[in-house]
């Protein structure tokens, strides 16, 4: 989606108000307004162009919400749009305000007097938001806090409760001034979660060391690090050693020890030696990138309950108001009842009415969700995904690379010929261009030369690797597919992932490759346990032996062994299609042969560091460090999200009904009211930012 940047979004509701019309522009097919960043996304349908959507949309703010502009240009990721402050001003007009307020309790003032202060006092304070009413109105916006606190508060003055209709705007100004600054730190907040971007490279040249932009580096280009630089690209290490700070990345809170040979992914920082990189990937597809760019964008993808909060605050708001009215009406007209004491308790149904508290702190409470999971290691694609994690209760794990290291070992040699140098060269030379980790452990155990050339080399998914070698046919592969070829392949004794060899028609033995646990494994599936996921499952392609003995050294509930690419996505369909037994299925890859079980499961879940981007783009959470315990980490600060929001959906709700009942019997004043809106609000806020504190 297309991005533009905003400026101005001062509450949440004014964000939705925004999506929502712009929504209703032609040949807009999809639309998002993220409060916490202010930017806004949208995709379009047909051929408009951009120029023509912006010019649209320009008139569209103008009409809906002056105060909000379209920023020329997007800041760099990473970095907050300019902001549009109003405090100084705002601070002001409540001083004097408050002054005058003040004087009329302790000037001994003619009711003339006393009124001509209070209302310069009013007019002071509230023109902005009798004057934003006023201009919602005749645009047909109607039910907003502008247009509640302006009856509200005329209301008030009509009824003679001068001193109070001042009161009651001012401390409403006063709430908003402080929940202004609460949002702004809030969202400085989160910057600085993503604030990881580097600004420059020191890129090698012909003409020496020049310091250029991350984006202008090709890909194979030499950059150096000087300790204390960002990591600007990723890229393998091919000169120094040094330790690295990786916690913006990976969440690692220890630094790491990075040596020739190694994979070093950008936005990490370089604590000691000087490192020289080869860039494997262009910026745009780098990891700081990703990062940035999931993180600041996660908010588009909405959760349920900020669906259901949008759709309540549309309903309740007009409820409330036409409460109001008959709170006003019926008695007097019917019961006999001043008109005036139900007319100030229907005034106070107005002001409590808003739903800030609830349209605000929703969404703020996911993006810090979302926010504190990306400072773990763990992104997080959007709050609908963070949500999903709380009804997970069945993780299927991919083996190779998931809960073992993925670095495998040749560990013995089984030649029928009983030449095992011979054997190890066919298989390397087969394997030599794949990058499958077992096809690169074979290739490193091999010292013979591969200058014999190779033909018509065809990778069969899920079975191994098949070429012609001077007019045969060469296979490397499983026992299962040779066996398919007429071949009778050898049982292994050993306990290990078994390649067999097979050229013309002769089958001339296997190699058994071993790979080790990853060491945080075991505890890994404990901890899921004891976040109360039911059942845990391990789906492989390896053997029978092998899948037994790493389900059985794991405590892993259930596994399937000899798998193919469609057979692990055929069981977990038929997981997924049993919800009531086993909640909602997460599957936990690395491969691109995880890629189609990613996309079916309910949450797929990526090993980042060491993953293919096939795997990464296809997952719905991204695990940077290739930790498995980071999974129970996610789980946990999605439980801790979700108790929060719905803290804050009760706290918001009882507060404001009990509020509404005090004011209909005459017991609350505008006052109390002012408390159940914005200071609701503010609790809520402040609530919601308890989640970026959290850690691991």
């Amino acid at each position: 989606m297309t991005q533009i940047q905003l400026a101005g979004i001062d509450c949440a509701a004014c964000a939705t108000k925004i999506e929502t019309n712009v929504q209703k522009l032609p040949q807009v097919q999809d639309c998002a307004v993220n409060f916490a960043t202010q930017k806004l996304s949208y995709e379009l349908t047909g051929d408009q162009a951009a120029t023509a959507f912006e010019l649209a949309l320009q008139q569209l703010l103008t009409t809906i919400e002056p105060d909000v502009t379209i920023q020329k240009s997007l800041p760099a990721a990473g970095q907050t749009p300019p902001k549009k402050f109003k405090f100084n001003l705002d601070l002001v007009r409540i001083i004097i305000s408050g002054l005058l307020l003040l004087g009329s309790y302790v000037l001994p003032l003619s009711q003339p007097l006393l009124i001509s202060l209070l209302l310069v006092a009013f007019i002071l304070i509230g023109y902005d938001i009798i004057w934003t009413a006023v201009r919602n109105i005749l645009h047909g916006q109607w039910f907003d806090e502008n247009f509640l606190m302006t009856v509200a508060t005329i209301g008030a003055f009509g009824i003679g409760e001068y001193a109070e209709a001042v009161g009651v705007m001012l401390f409403y100004q006063v709430g908003e001034y402080f929940q202004s600054l609460a949002i702004n730190r809030s969202r400085d907040s989160i910057a600085s979660l993503v604030a990881i971007k580097p600004t420059f490279a020191n890129l090698q040249t012909s003409q020496g060391l020049q310091q250029v932009a991350p984006e202008a580096v090709p890909v194979g280009a030499t950059i150096l690090i000087k300790p204390g630089e960002k990591v600007p690209l990723d890229g393998t290490v091919i000169a120094g050693s040094s330790f690295v700070d990786t916690a913006a990345v990976t969440g690692e809170s220890v630094p790491r020890s990075f040596n020739v040979g190694d994979t070093l992914l950008s936005g990490s920082i370089n604590q000691s030696g000087l490192l020289t990189l080869q860039v494997t990937k262009p910026y745009a597809n780098s990891t700081v990138a990703k990062i940035l760019d999931l993180v600041e964008n996660a908010s588009s993808q909405k959760a349920p309950t900020e669906n259901f909060i949008t759709r309540f605050a549309k309903i309740y708001t007009p409820i409330v108001v036409g409460f109001a009215v008959l709170l006003a009406v019926v008695p007097p007209l019917f019961l006999g009842q001043p008109f005036s004491d139900w007319l100030y308790r229907a005034l106070i149904f107005l002001v409590i009415s808003c739903p800030c508290a609830l349209v605000i702190s929703i969404p703020l409470g996911f993006f810090a969700g979302i926010g504190t999971a990306s400072k773990n290691g763990i992104l997080v694609k959007g709050s609908n995904y963070l949500e999903a994690l709380n009804d997970v209760r069945t993780v299927v794990f991919d083996k190779t690379g998931t809960l073992t290291q993925g670095s495998f070992t040749v560990t013995a040699i089984h030649a029928v010929d009983h030449q095992p140098e011979h054997l190890l060269a066919l298989a390397a030379l087969a394997e030599q261009h794949s990058t499958h980790p077992i096809a690169q452990s074979i290739i490193a155990a091999n010292q013979a030369p591969l200058n014999q050339t190779l033909s018509a080399v065809t990778e069969v998914a899920g079975h191994g690797v098949s070429a012609t070698l001077d007019g045969q046919s060469l296979k490397v592969g499983k026992a299962s597919w040779l066996k398919e070829q007429g071949l009778t392949p050898l049982t292994p004794t050993e306990v290990g992932t078994a390649v067999h060899i097979a050229y013309g028609t002769d089958y001339l033995g296997y190699l058994v490759i071993s790979d080790q646990l990853k060491k945080d494994a075991a505890t890994a599936i404990a901890q899921l346990k004891k976040v109360g996921i039911r059942q845990t499952m391990m789906l492989t392609g390896d053997n029978d032996a092998i899948a037994k003995q790493v389900s059985q050294s794991l405590g892993i509930d259930h596994y399937q062994s000899e798998l193919l690419p469609q057979d692990k996505v055929a069981t977990l369909a038929s997981l997924t299609d049993n919800r009531a037994q086993n909640g909602k299925v997460a599957f936990v890859g690395d491969g691109i042969n995880d890629t189609p079980v990613l996309a079916r499961a309910d949450v797929g879940v990526a090993m980042g560091g060491l993953g293919s981007d096939a795997a990464i783009e296809a997952a719905d959470i991204v695990l940077m460090s290739d930790e498995p315990t980071k999974l129970a980490t996610a789980i946990d600060i999605a439980r801790f999200t979700r108790k929060i929001v719905w803290q804050n959906i009760a706290f918001a709700l009882i507060v404001k009904a009990i509020f509404l009942l005090l004011g209909a019997f005459g017991i609350a004043t505008m006052w109390e009211a002012v408390f159940a809106d914005v200071g609701v609000t503010l609790i809520a806020i402040l609530n919601a930012l308890r989640i970026m504190r959290k850690s691991n």
